[in-house]
């Protein structure tokens, strides 16, 4: 897993950031890391972790604050830099730093609120007797984060998997996405100067470049869970290298969805205009480079669902180009492309330029139309850019066997009439809900927020694990729980000694809530 000039294949020596307008290099190149500098990062978080733990919930609530004021602080040079690499445009990005923040507030909050911890009392005796068993979560260890192409901030250097294991009291080591080194660095370094004012263990964060040093960090026995947001291959190729270690680790990627969508007769026929204009916003926004992009849209046959069919297809005709994030994306695309729209009973409704002779990595939007009886798992594949698939069905029984063929995804939704079609849609529901960690109701599937009761994870092949990537729930991928039996007061938390707590607690099978915060 060596790095490699995209457009050569020729190893580097650095990763140099590259303008996706242009197609050409921009800023100083960043050294790539060498194993033993991976090793090193490890071995210092590992030192770093007992102290991290040791320095409390409110120390680290503290710490997170710290590092969303110090990426406020850097607001313009951060989206600057990031957008120079992305193209992901400055409103874009200008929100994603604002959501960067939040996510570490966020976590701050849950903290202090500690429910988190699952703190648990049984008392000696009780029914049936036993001894004093006393258990709640605690941190894991030293964490790996690889950051995201797509999300330079919320899932990168700055992103959710770093808040919530420093948050859980884990160390965390993250290797920089190679599309943006120089983000990486500048966003580090907002991170690493704001723990080390407020007093951070050494080796509380870590940074490292380039694949190899990637896949060094997995496998390093100090490392013991492992974030990654990405391509269900890379993803995989490092789960494989988790799984293959003497003592294995958790490996919790966000890979994959096609993240379907459901529109019912009814709602063809009550709000053409308003899902036409929302699925082409969803599926072209941000060049369609979003986890959550719908893939599949499923739409009745008939005269309604024609009328939406139209709508739809005329606003893909109009639809700009896209800029893409690297020449490797682009590539993925085009491919991807041609690969559905030459499968049986495909149709290519509406397809833009793919920027021949112009500059940078730019590609048209796609628009394809199949019969819901042709349609199979080889058109259920994630196509990473603007680019979706409309499902043609007749009847509940054909719509049925057709979502039968759709993999798991991050989220899915439901476009219907109300009332008039509540029971036919409360069954499409509970289907979808199968399907995905997160299912919308006249929306769609992009836009994430962040908060309690969020859910960014699914079934295989949209997530390695059942947990949320995104959301107060993501701090539980990276803590483990632990039970004292008959433990002196002295030996125990602060959390689960007797006495008033700054925490909810479960206290001989009664929920008790926190008091004297």
């Amino acid at each position: 897993m060596t790095s490699a000039d995209e457009r050569t294949g020729a190893p580097v020596a650095a990763e140099t950031g590259i303008d996706p307008r242009t197609a050409r290099p921009i800023g100083e190149p960043v050294p790539l890391s060498a194993p033993a500098e991976a090793e090193a990062a490890a071995r210092a978080a590992a030192r770093a972790a007992p102290a991290l733990d040791r320095a409390g919930r409110a120390f680290r609530a503290d710490l997170l604050r710290a590092a969303g004021e110090a990426l406020e602080a850097r607001r313009a040079e951060i989206v600057r830099t990031a957008d120079g690499e992305t193209a992901l445009g400055a409103d874009r990005l200008g929100g994603e730093l604002t959501r960067t923040v939040h996510q570490a507030r966020h976590f701050a909050e849950v903290l202090e609120e500690g429910s988190y911890l699952e703190a648990a009392i049984d008392r000696a005796g009780g029914t049936p007797p036993g001894p004093d068993l006393r258990r709640m979560l605690v941190p894991i260890g030293p964490v790996a984060v690889f950051g995201a192409a797509n999300f330079p901030l919320a899932f990168s250097v700055p992103g959710g998997d770093t808040v919530s294991a420093l948050a859980a009291g884990c160390p965390v080591v993250v290797k920089a996405h190679e599309s943006h080194p120089r983000t990486s660095r500048l966003a580090f370094e907002a991170l690493a100067g704001a723990a080390e004012r407020a007093g951070a263990p050494e080796g509380a964060l870590g940074l490292v470049h380039g694949r190899e040093a990637g896949a060094a960090l997995v496998a390093d026995p100090r490392i013991r869970a492992v974030g990654f947001t990405g391509s269900a291959a890379g993803g995989r190729a490092l789960m494989d290298i988790a799984a293959a270690r003497p003592d294995p680790i958790p490996f919790y990627g966000e890979l994959s969805g096609i993240n379907p969508v459901v529109v019912t007769e009814g709602a063809a026929r009550a709000r053409a205009a308003g899902i036409a204009a929302g699925l082409l916003a969803s599926v072209t926004g941000s060049g369609g480079q979003l986890c959550t992009k719908p893939g599949l849209v499923f739409v009745p046959a008939g005269p309604d669902g024609d009328a939406l069919v139209e709508a739809v297809r005329a606003g893909f005709a109009e639809a700009g180009e896209a800029v893409l994030l690297n020449a490797g994306v682009r590539a993925s695309y085009l491919a991807a492309a041609e690969r559905l729209a030459g499968l049986p009973g495909m149709r290519l409704l509406a397809a833009g330029r793919d920027g021949q002779g112009a500059e940078g990595f730019r590609a048209g939007a796609r628009l394809l139309s199949v019969p819901a009886g042709r349609f199979g798992a080889e058109a259920a594949e994630e196509c990473f850019g603007p680019l979706t698939v409309l499902v043609r069905y007749a009847g509940a029984e054909e719509l049925a066997a057709a979502l039968d063929r759709v993999p798991g995804s991050l989220a899915a939704a439901l476009h219907c009439d109300g009332e008039a079609e509540a029971g036919a849609a409360a069954e499409l529901a509970g289907v979808l809900r199968e399907r995905a960690g997160r299912v919308v109701f006249g929306g769609f599937p992009t836009g994430v927020r962040v908060s309690w009761a969020q859910t960014h994870g699914g079934p295989w092949p949209s997530a390695s694990a059942p947990h949320s990537s995104v959301g107060a729930s993501a701090i539980r991928r990276f803590l483990r729980p632990v039970t004292w039996q008959d433990a002196p007061e002295w030996a125990l938390p602060a959390e689960l000694r007797d006495g008033p707590a700054d925490v909810p607690r479960r206290i001989d099978g009664r929920l008790a809530p926190a008091r004297d915060r």
